[in-house]
């Protein structure tokens, strides 16, 4: 059975129930190395649980999901997310060090991870803070840092050097400019607000982005994948198997 679920103000609701396995399953057969629609099957048709060897087969691999999104199909849609499906589909990265399973991942989806360039970092102000040390990470990495003023301010005040670029309301040349000239490599952007000139910024630089095929980041926990991954890039060697011989 697939539920789909929400939570709004605590609240939790259901959003549809289908008597089918979810794009999940064959997912977490593969982590796994556990057939569990055949055994699903079986067990409908009257086995029990305990006649199946569930042991996890997988047990020093990460394995990595990643949403496919149409979004560069239609031009004037917002790639912003929400809860109501928008992918195409699903891939993985396999591997035994997470930065490279994370790094295939991006691969597979066609958001290869960049191994230097310059990097724009936009943030809301609870994450500033921690955008410091995101910041130091990506100098070490060989990154160059710009971003919008507020961000880069507080980077700058911290001893690590990051260029000012104006939003688009702030005027040309702006970010979106920098994008469409091929000169960023990399986007953390966890910034917006509901005031109208906010929302139009964010949605030029999300459209942007995604026209010019750059690697995007709306959150910090994937922005330190991206770091993990780019580190791993860097440092070891990527090695590609076939599934099947991931298990034996």
């Amino acid at each position: 059975m697939n539920v789909q679920f929400a939570i709004k103000n605590d609240e939790i609701y259901v959003i549809e129930v289908n008597p089918r396995a979810s794009r999940t399953v064959p997912f977490v057969s593969k982590a796994k190395g556990i057939p569990l629609a055949k055994i699903a099957s079986r067990v409908m048709a009257g086995k029990k649980l305990s006649e199946f060897n569930l042991i996890n087969q997988n047990k020093n691999i990460f394995a990595v999901k990643e949403a496919v999104f149409p979004f560069n199909k239609f031009p004037n849609v917002d790639v912003l997310l929400g809860p109501e499906m928008k992918s195409t589909g699903e891939v993985m990265g396999l591997d035994k060090d997470f930065g490279l399973a994370f790094a295939k991942s991006q691969i597979a989806a066609g958001n290869s991870l960049p191994t230097r360039g310059l990097t724009f970092i936009s943030l809301q102000d609870k994450h500033k803070n921690e955008g410091i040390n995101l910041a130091k990470k990506l100098v070490e990495l060989n990154f160059t840092l710009c971003g919008t003023e507020g961000t880069a301010n507080i980077i700058k005040k911290n001893g690590i050097k990051c260029k000012k670029v104006n939003k688009v309301s702030g005027g040309s040349p702006h970010i979106v400019d920098i994008l469409n000239a091929k000169k960023i490599a990399l986007v953390i952007n966890t910034g917006g607000g509901k005031r109208a000139y906010r929302v139009q910024d964010s949605f030029a630089l999300r459209r942007a982005t995604l026209t010019n095929k750059i690697p995007y980041c709306t959150n910090m926990s994937t922005a330190y994948a991206c770091l993990e991954g780019i580190k791993s890039l860097k440092s070891k060697k990527m090695n590609v198997k076939a599934i099947q011989n991931i298990f034996h």
